[in-house]
């Protein structure tokens, strides 16, 4: 089993400390989505919330998040992201809303976190904006999908969640 970097040799929680580590490229992308009834995937579709444009908002909320994780999980460093690329996709076959979110930086450390805060937020907002609606929605499969840089390589997710 792989040590867990963010533990000290007596097991109390740190932050690890990325001063000596290599800057190289590194990119991340998460996935999930939000469940919801038929009838609330066509009001998004036809913009007609009366609160606004909700797959905007829930854009703008991914992206944003993505540059503040490290304020929302303790251990997380901050960084100088070069990119953040949220998508939100319709699928009327299942009644969801698909979430993607890529992130870029390059540093010393990876932006796994950003990625799937991106996403986990991004969703919470559209509940959040839909929820008057339909208490029913469900957030699911938030994971992630690919990693690329750093010390342990390339990562891509071989099976569904």
């Amino acid at each position: 089993m792989t040590k867990l970097t963010h533990l000290d040799s007596e097991g109390n929680a740190h932050m690890v400390d990325v001063g000596d580590k290599p800057s190289t490229q590194r990119i991340a992308v998460a996935t999930g989505e939000v469940l919801m009834a038929a009838s609330t995937l066509q009001m998004i579709a036809s913009g007609g919330h009366k609160k606004g444009d909700v797959l905007t908002v829930a854009r703008i909320a991914g992206i944003q998040a993505a540059k503040n994780c490290w304020q929302l999980i303790p251990l997380c460093h901050p960084l100088m992201l070069t990119s953040v690329d949220v998508t939100l996709e319709l699928d009327a076959a299942i009644s969801r809303v698909k979430i993607t979110a890529k992130c870029k930086v390059q540093g010393p450390t990876g932006v796994e976190m950003e990625a799937l805060t991106a996403v986990a937020v991004a969703a919470l907002t559209i509940y959040d904006m839909c929820k008057a609606v339909d208490k029913e929605m469900s957030i699911a499969g938030i994971c992630l999908q690919e990693k690329r840089g750093g010390r342990s390589g390339h990562y891509q997710r071989t099976g569904s969640v």
